[in-house]
C-alpha cells in the first residue's frame, strides 16, 4: 500500500473514531464521495470535531471556513490537504 493509500485509511479511521460512526467501516467511505451533505452526511458539528481531530493527529490547523470547505470536499481532497500541510510543517 503506497503512502497516499495509508493516509486515506488513517483519515477514514480518524473520521469514524472521532465522530463515533458506529455502523461505518473504512471501506464504506468512498474516496470521491462528499463528506458533507449527500455523501457521508456529516454536518457542521462534525466539521468542528474533525478540525480538532486533525490538529491533534497531524498538527494541522484549518485557518478559516473557506479552507475547511475545500479540504472537506471529499476524502481525496482531505488527503491532499493533509499532505500539503505536512510538507509545509517539515
Amino acid at each position: 500500500m503506497e503512502d497516499k493509500d495509508k493516509l486515506k485509511l488513517k483519515l477514514k479511521t480518524l473520521i469514524i473514531e472521532s465522530l463515533q460512526l458506529e455502523d461505518i467501516e473504512p471501506s464504506d467511505i468512498e474516496d470521491d464521495d462528499p463528506l458533507f451533505g449527500n455523501g457521508l452526511g456529516l454536518d457542521s458539528i462534525d466539521a468542528l470535531e474533525l478540525v480538532v481531530a486533525l490538529e491533534k493527529e497531524f498538527g494541522i490547523i484549518i485557518p478559516d471556513e473557506e479552507v475547511g470547505k475545500e479540504a472537506f470536499a471529499s476524502l481525496n481532497a482531505l488527503a491532499d490537504f493533509v499532505e500539503r500541510e505536512r510538507k509545509d510543517l517539515s
